[in-house]
């Protein structure tokens, strides 16, 4: 069985494996595609040994890379009351960063 941690990016928690690519929200001071980075580990399974952290296990590291940094799709929000002529329209676009896991 693969091995398999939980992450914690921001106040986002990711379950990853070696491998896997995950877009996560921005991470604040790092920027540029192929930049390593580094996570603390909340939960580690290696096949049935299980350890959690109190909140992070110590000395325990997630390694990756930055792959892509970009926006999402537009998300449009609509205010809209009747028979008062209200109406105001917003889009937002939340940034995101895709990470490829690289070592437990």
């Amino acid at each position: 069985m693969a091995k398999i941690a939980v992450i914690q990016s921001g106040a986002k928690q990711y379950l990853v494996k070696e491998g896997d690519v995950v877009a996560m929200e921005n991470i604040s001071g790092v920027t540029g595609k192929g930049t390593k980075v580094n996570f603390d580990v909340l939960m580690l399974a290696d096949g049935d040994a299980v350890k959690f952290g109190a909140p992070h296990i110590s000395g325990a590291k997630v390694a990756g890379e930055i792959v892509e940094e970009g926006r999402s799709d537009k998300v449009t929000v609509i205010r809209y009351r009747q028979k008062s002529r209200y109406f105001k329209k917003k889009g937002h676009r939340q940034p995101y960063t895709k990470v490829k896991i690289t070592s437990l």
